[in-house]
């Protein structure tokens, strides 16, 4: 579980977080919604430990984050919006190189259970810079879980890719869902429907609203999860 209690972050004169308080309940997939701007990366960003809030309190699984940031981080990991590749590398030297980093046991079973679960078995041997789009990514989200986090965050995973990839991609998260809480941040509406066990919609650094897209339809009286998203962002346009 996440537990997240009035939340600040400021860059110069921008207010990134803005007394945010969520909770993120344990093997869910919670999906942040907002427009740009809305503070959905900078969240992800406290919460795997990249960059220090302000103000307010984190516990991931119990851990408090400010107390034991270390502690944190050995339980999640991330998968950022751009591919955390090495383009040089080939499929299983990247996925060997970072469980080298990891001191992860059984290395070779790992990897290999990691090629053939992303479905890289026949591009193992080929180096990640004549990957696909698509494949790129699914090789970025393999390294993050590689380390087998209790909380993996994906953010904006099929950013920039086509129907077929996305469909792809979109198994592959739903099979992570069975063995991890995965946190979501993404612009596609239908991508929060078709994944997302509960759904934050952020604006201006605040949860707006929180549930499932049924839920929330019913809270603003809308008919579908984009007029309710459209309803509480219309004051961020």
């Amino acid at each position: 579980m996440i537990e997240i209690k009035n939340v600040f972050k400021k860059f110069k004169n921008v207010t990134a977080l803005n007394g945010l308080t969520l909770t993120i309940r344990d093997n869910e997939c919670f999906s942040l919604l907002g427009l740009n701007g809305a503070g959905k990366t900078t969240l992800i960003n406290v919460l795997s430990t990249v960059i220090k809030k302000d103000g307010g309190e984190v516990y991931v699984n119990g851990v408090n984050l400010d107390k034991d940031p270390e502690k944190v981080r050995k339980i999640i990991n991330v998968s950022p919006q751009e591919n955390a590749v090495c383009k040089k590398l080939t499929v299983k030297e990247n996925l060997e190189l970072v469980a080298d980093l990891y001191g992860i046991e059984n290395k070779a079973e790992k990897v290999a259970a990691a090629i053939k679960k992303f479905g890289l078995l026949e591009k193992a041997g080929v180096q990640a810079r004549k990957l696909s789009g698509g494949q790129q990514r699914r090789l970025s989200i393999a390294l993050a879980i590689i380390s087998e986090p209790q909380i993996l965050f994906l953010d904006e995973p099929t950013l920039g890719l086509d129907v077929k990839a996305r469909a792809v991609l979109w198994s592959v998260i739903e099979e992570l869902k069975k063995e991890m809480t995965v946190v979501l941040t993404t612009h596609y509406l239908d991508e929060v429907e078709h994944l997302s066990d509960r759904v934050g919609i952020m604006t201006k650094g605040k949860i707006k609203a929180v549930g499932t897209v049924k839920e929330i339809t019913e809270q603003t009286g809308k008919n579908s999860l984009e007029e309710a998203f459209l309803s509480l962002t219309e004051e961020d346009v």
